[in-house]
């Protein structure tokens, strides 16, 4: 299995990506883009600084300079990436200590996915074969940290006094979130997992596993906290659970972020991707907003914001996509926004949640499923047989009723189908999943 994928490069070190593979992806991404400067950052995974060292003498040695901006999150590169040409982050997310990767920009921050860049990489990569320049770059530095600290504090807002458990899962989150609350006083924070370590000795860094949320849920009953704040391995995506400890879906977090935004501008153009709630779409339309539907993937719903001029999208995986941003995550953002949310509304957060818990959820199941493809068509004609509404392809294959819908999607690596359903009524949910989860592994 290939480790260039649809949205980045990940794979297994050394067995999959190793020093001579990532000094080759230097060379291949500066002949690709034929740009004259990169900026790099890498995350704090055991491997990243040879990973970092290799990959930057292949740029260099490509003929293009070097912009180190030394260790940093994923939202941290994006800002510093917006001053340069191009950009690659060492990196691979929430997955295991074992795995590195690489996250590629152009154009400062739009992201280089399979269907833009990746597989022509790929190809040079593998090749090993590349001219040589007239001279080679120049590795410098520049240190992005205060200045992101900066424009993040901007929206520091007007937060009460609250205490708040923030668990960043020993990883990147650990480095910029502790500086940012440091700033606000009047918080009284309960650490979890500060102390950087991407070996992950506590738990896995990803908050959309439920497994990895319990240490947070136990800390805010413990601490009678009025929240808890959960970010992954790379500090771009931010989960939250409530003050009872309830686990809140991404979509109702995008759906108070954009409610919030749309107070100041009501006619603003936000988006969702297709496994989010339909009662995102129907608070958003009620307050003003034109709204976009938009496909899975952090490469795929940048490029759509940029097209449709979208100032925000929420994702249901935990990415927040910002305008103001240059469309890139920034959790930082998002978590100063919910605290400004509590403090304006003054009353629980399982409260302000409530009215978006209209529908009934299944989350996202996957299956195993050799011919993805096949499967979705004949889940699209079964189900126009039994009266459909509406049938889309956008992401795999969504179908609607009156009452309920879903979504069936393939996964772009593996053999799996991945389905997220919601209904009106509970029993409808139960009655339909059991219904759906039998034809799909039939």
């Amino acid at each position: 299995m290939s480790i260039f994928k649809a949205y980045d490069i990940r794979g297994i070190y050394p067995d999959q990506l190793d020093e001579k593979l990532a000094y080759n992806v230097g060379r291949s991404f500066v002949t690709f883009l034929n740009c004259k400067q990169v900026c790099v950052g890498q995350d704090a995974r055991k491997t990243s600084p040879e990973l970092f060292d290799a990959l930057t003498k292949g740029i260099m040695d490509q003929g293009a300079d070097v912009i180190s901006i030394g260790l940093c999150s994923t939202p941290l590169f994006y800002f510093a990436t917006k001053n340069h040409d191009s950009g690659i982050m060492v990196t691979a997310s929430h997955n295991p200590a074992e795995y590195n990767g690489f996250k590629l920009c152009r154009d400062g921050t739009v992201p280089i996915s399979g269907d833009t860049g990746i597989k022509e990489i790929e190809k040079l990569a593998l090749a090993g074969e590349f001219s040589d320049p007239k001279s080679k770059g120049k590795l410098l530095d520049h240190n992005y940290l205060l200045e992101f600290l900066d424009f993040c504090l901007k929206h520091k807002g007007n937060i009460k006094p609250m205490k708040v458990v923030v668990d960043t899962a020993n990883g990147m989150g650990g480095y910029v979130l502790p500086k940012i609350l440091e700033q606000l006083p009047q918080l009284e924070i309960i650490p979890l997992f500060f102390d950087i370590d991407m070996s992950f000795p506590n738990h896995e860094a990803n908050p959309l596993n439920p497994d990895t949320m319990k240490d947070l849920q136990k800390a805010v009953l413990d601490n009678k906290a009025d929240l808890g704040i959960a970010i992954d391995g790379d500090a771009d995506r931010v989960m939250f659970v409530d003050e009872r400890a309830q686990l809140i879906s991404a979509d109702f977090i995008g759906a108070l972020v954009g409610l919030e935004m749309l107070k100041e501008k009501p006619n603003l153009t936000l988006g969702y991707d297709v496994r989010c709630s339909k009662i995102v779409k129907e608070v958003w339309e009620n307050a003003g907003a034109k709204t976009i539907i938009t496909r899975v993937g952090h490469a795929l719903i940048k490029e759509r914001m940029r097209k449709e001029n979208a100032y925000f999208v929420g994702e249901f995986s935990g990415h927040f996509y910002y305008e103001e941003t240059s469309y890139v995550e920034n959790t930082i953002l998002t978590t100063l926004q919910i605290l400004n949310i509590i403090s304006e509304e003054n009353k629980p957060f399982s409260e302000i949640i409530q009215p978006l818990r209209k529908y009934f959820q299944s989350g996202e199941h996957n299956f195993k499923v050799e011919d993805k493809l096949a499967k979705m068509k004949e889940l699209e004609q079964v189900y126009k047989e039994k009266g459909a509404l509406n049938t889309h392809w956008l992401d795999g294959i969504t179908v609607e009723f009156e009452n309920w819908w879903f979504n069936v999607r393939p996964s772009n690596t593996e053999p799996l189908l991945r389905l997220n359903l919601e209904t009106d009524t509970k029993e409808l949910l139960d009655e339909t999943f059991d219904e759906l989860k039998k034809f799909i592994e039939n």
